[in-house]
């Protein structure tokens, strides 16, 4: 396993996250204790998680993700992992999270960390993540910016302040954003230097062969401020294994929880993942190896976040960091992103 500097922090973690949010959903907390063991026994020292989680966020489900992990990390070395969570945010009808999340205020985020530290068992959270905007921006799966559905929402300074208060506590050591922009990073950046609080040292967006927006923008941005980019869905919901295409309704979060992944809806999304499988044929590896390769040894990639829902998947995901592909293989990638350029942004 390789192990990256995150931000200009210094946490290094492995370029392999296991991401939790079927825990408490699709595994029990038995299954879910069995890969915790697993990754980190074979060099996995990052876990991401969420206060929203198990997805689909339900009231009766609500926390248990968190739950599960604080049970499994109160017999661990605590300094031997780095946990990263995530704050929910307003604009969604999520009203069972502390009656519902109004902002990313003072009040909202301590509750929200308090909530956290308390489930995962824990004095202290790695790195703490805005899991989505509070302001007006596209995300899940919307394509372009919308002026009509402006709202109001808590200034990035006094977003800034209030996560400044958690590090001063010493319940964060560092902060991130999720699901963010370039306008929201830059400003995150230059509110830091100019007024010297926590500067975010990551950024958790979705990136797959279906979705490689953020090279543009967003890469520049990153790069020049040493904001690590932490991959998500780097499979795009289970489309990139190529399950769906002999199957629609193989067994899969896609086929369980259809209202979930509509962002794989739009029209490219078939050709696009057909084009790939195709070229992973010819290469005599599975269209997933493909699809996790090119992640996992992405130069804009600090670390990939994967998920599973069995150990069997875990080891075959992770055992997909082993295949490099040739120059020639990336440069044949990137002809099929240029003829089905996004198709699920």
């Amino acid at each position: 396993m390789e192990y990256r500097q995150l931000g200009n922090s210094d946490l290094t973690v492995s370029a392999i996250c296991l991401g939790t949010m079927t825990f408490g959903e699709q595994n029990d907390e038995k299954e879910a204790h069995a890969q915790l063991d697993w990754a980190l026994a074979h060099g996995i020292n990052f876990i991401d998680t969420a206060e929203m989680y198990p997805v689909p966020p339900r009231a009766e489900t609500y926390g248990e993700t968190e739950r599960i992990i604080g049970n499994w990390l109160k017999r661990q070395d605590r300094s031997k992992v780095v946990l990263a969570t995530k704050a929910a945010g307003p604009a969604r009808s999520l009203n069972w999270i502390r009656g519902g999340p109004k902002a990313f205020d003072e009040a909202n985020l301590q509750a929200a960390i308090d909530g956290s530290l308390k489930r995962l068992q824990t004095d202290y959270i790695d790195l703490y993540q805005l899991h989505w905007p509070e302001r007006n921006q596209p995300m899940f799966g919307e394509w372009r910016f919308d002026p009509k559905k402006e709202r109001p929402f808590t200034p990035l300074m006094k977003q800034l302040e209030a996560l400044a208060k958690l590090v001063e506590a010493g319940k964060v050591r560092y902060v991130g954003v999720s699901n963010e922009h370039p306008w929201g990073v830059m400003t995150f950046v230059q509110l830091a230097q100019q007024f010297g609080l926590p500067r975010i040292v990551s950024i958790q967006n979705a990136f797959s062969l279906l979705n490689r927006t953020f090279e543009g923008g967003l890469a520049e941005v990153c790069w020049r401020e040493s904001v690590s980019l932490l991959a998500y869905s780097p499979l795009a919901f289970g489309h990139l294994t190529g399950k769906y295409l002999k199957d629609p309704n193989a067994s899969g979060r896609l086929t369980r929880f259809p209202n979930f992944g509509q962002r794989y809806t739009k029209p490219n999304v078939r050709p696009a993942v057909e084009a790939y499988a195709a070229l992973a044929e010819a290469w005599g590896m599975s269209p997933a190896t493909l699809a996790l390769s090119w992640c996992y040894h992405h130069p804009l990639v600090t670390s990939t976040i994967i998920g599973a829902t069995s150990l069997a998947q875990l080891e075959a995901n992770v055992r997909a960091w082993e295949t490099k592909l040739t120059d020639e293989q990336l440069s044949a990638i990137d002809a099929v992103h240029l003829r089905y350029t996004n198709p699920a942004p």
